[in-house]
């Protein structure tokens, strides 16, 4: 081929490489490809989570995000990208509600990816167009700031929860969990959106290659200090105990039927020097007050293997009005009188958020149809013979919060109680009991997580993981030895620091921004000269 041949083929292969670039930019000219790509992109992180878990891509998993809203062609098209983004985020992590929920999943999503519409503006005015060099630094720290600001609001209860904080989807990767004993869950989401950040900028910004490379060097330094030098729990003994998971229970007489398999699996571990025994959520459905008998049986079962027994009682209780969800520790004598009531419910689950505006949800899928009443204090419970105890149901083990506040009183174990066999075939199983080795990193403390139909996990001190897990085909009883631990998490001691920090920074940053629209020049206004009666312009006296 002459040289001449040769530069028209280079040139036909730029046309049409440039013209499949102008082919993608028209159609994300188009609000609805535009739209569609928004929903889909905030989607991507939710493979980092289990069961996927995917860990490694929750690293890159917003730049796709990011790159569209700073793409924006308007402040009100970046606004709408945040908010489509949003419901992606909230439909796929949350998908394994759609069987109970229905059509009401997509209306919560579309009420809570509003969160988002911030964080899209955000992104689009700190990274838009050519940003300068001060711009890209500042959303090193912005950006992932105020995503730290969304994961705090919704993770009130009120709004569902801090189900899927994106730090949550590091439960595996020990340094990950060093940072987590410094900040928590929420130092963990901080580093993972500023490295998204700086990838997107480093991609898509020539001039911020520097600052973005420098980001990335930034945040592999701190962790590895954090795995250099954070302080590791103490050792302090071990203790053991025993998981007793039923799996799943169909037909009539259900709760008759559970009690039975759980009191046989508990049989079987007598003579295995036990300290305790753990029973998962909604393990026993009468209240222990009103059926005596039930009590004693549990009672008998603790003097057969030595141990006390921490039970779960979903019941209408004898003593005051209302059904509650209580951990109660039963030993050789009876219950001892440890009892926590269930105080965070989960919405729509376990009560309806004003349910006389939003009661119809209960004709649309299977929402609560009776408010359960909560609790109105943690409980930390000593255990005869055993190590102290911090008990939480369900979903509260998502919140630091409280596993925090269990080790500030005292707890040398945290037991988190479940039940998610409504969720038996989805992700929500396996994405719960993740949810404690964060819970233990943050806290020095080890954590057992114990269910009715998996899976079932126990993790040390460290958030290392404790023996083989129980999945969701498992009807056994484990018995695992738990390393104890001691001393004080600089997150335990600080609390929620991450958090203060990036609030302070967006205050910051607002204010940067009204000092420099102050001191920008106002711009110059035309004034039209004036003119006489006879048409002419007129000039001022000299």
């Amino acid at each position: 081929m002459d040289v001449l041949g040769a530069h028209r083929l280079d040139v036909r292969r730029l046309d049409a490489r440039l013209g499949g670039r102008r082919a993608w930019r028209e159609r994300l000219d188009s609000p609805w490809w535009r739209g569609a790509a928004a929903f889909v992109a905030g989607g991507l992180p939710a493979f980092a989570f289990p069961a996927p878990a995917l860990w490694w891509f929750a690293y890159v998993a917003l730049v796709p995000w990011i790159l569209l809203a700073r793409s924006a062609g308007t402040e009100r098209r970046a606004v709408l990208d945040g908010w489509l983004g949003g419901i992606g985020f909230m439909l796929a992590v949350h998908h394994w509600l759609l069987p109970s929920l229905h059509v009401f999943t997509f209306v919560l999503a579309a009420l809570l990816g509003l969160l988002w519409a911030p964080w899209g503006w955000l992104v689009r005015h700190v990274l838009g167009g050519r940003p300068s060099l001060g711009r890209v630094l500042a959303a090193l720290v912005a950006v992932p700031s105020g995503w730290l600001m969304i994961e705090l609001v919704r993770s009130w209860q009120g709004l569902g929860g801090p189900w899927g904080l994106l730090g949550s989807s590091q439960w595996q990767v020990a340094p990950a969990l060093r940072l987590a004993s410094l900040g928590g869950v929420w130092l963990i989401s901080l580093a993972l959106v500023a490295v998204n950040t700086a990838v997107a900028a480093l991609v898509s910004v020539r001039a911020a290659r520097l600052p973005a490379v420098a980001g990335l060097v930034a945040v592999a330094i701190a962790g590895s200090a954090a795995w250099i030098w954070a302080p590791r729990p103490e050792p302090d003994g071990r203790t053991r105990i025993a998981v007793v998971q039923p799996g799943v229970i169909n037909g009539v007489g259900g709760p008759e039927k559970r009690f039975a398999r759980e009191e046989a699996l508990t049989r079987t571990l007598a003579g295995q020097d036990l300290d305790l025994v753990v029973w998962g959520e909604s393990s026993v459905g009468y209240d222990l007050s009103a059926r005596p008998d039930l009590a004693q049986r549990i009672a008998a079962l603790s003097q057969q293997v030595g141990a006390d027994i921490l039970v779960n009682v979903d019941a209408r209780r004898a003593d005051r009005p209302g059904i509650y969800k209580s951990s109660v520790l039963v030993g050789p004598d009876g219950p001892t009188g440890a009892r926590y009531d269930k105080m965070r419910l989960v919405p729509f689950g376990e009560y309806i958020p004003a349910r006389s505006f939003l009661g119809w949800a209960t004709s649309v899928g299977k929402a609560a149809g009776e408010d359960r009443m909560r609790g109105t204090r943690q409980v930390v419970m000593p255990v005869n013979g055993g190590p102290t105890v911090g008990p939480l149901v369900c979903f509260e083990s998502a919140f630091p919060d409280m596993s925090r506040a269990l080790t500030r009183d005292g707890a040398q174990v945290l037991l988190a109680q479940s039940a998610t066999s409504t969720f038996q075939d989805s992700w929500a199983p396996q994405q719960h009991a993740s949810l404690a080795a964060i819970r233990a990193a943050e806290t020095g403390r080890p954590m057992v997580h114990s269910t009715l139909t998996g899976v079932s996990a126990v993790y040390g001190p460290g958030g290392e993981r404790i023996g083989a897990p129980l999945g969701t085909s498992a009807s056994a009883a484990a018995v695992y030895e738990v390393p104890l631990a001691r001393g004080t998490t600089p997150y335990v001691r600080f609390g929620d620091w991450p958090v203060h920090t990036a609030l302070a920074v967006l205050i910051a940053l607002c204010a940067a921004e009204v000092v420099l629209a102050l001191r920008r020049p106002l711009p110059r206004r035309h004034v039209r000269p004036a003119r006489t009666a006879h048409g002419s312009p007129a000039h001022p006296a000299r």
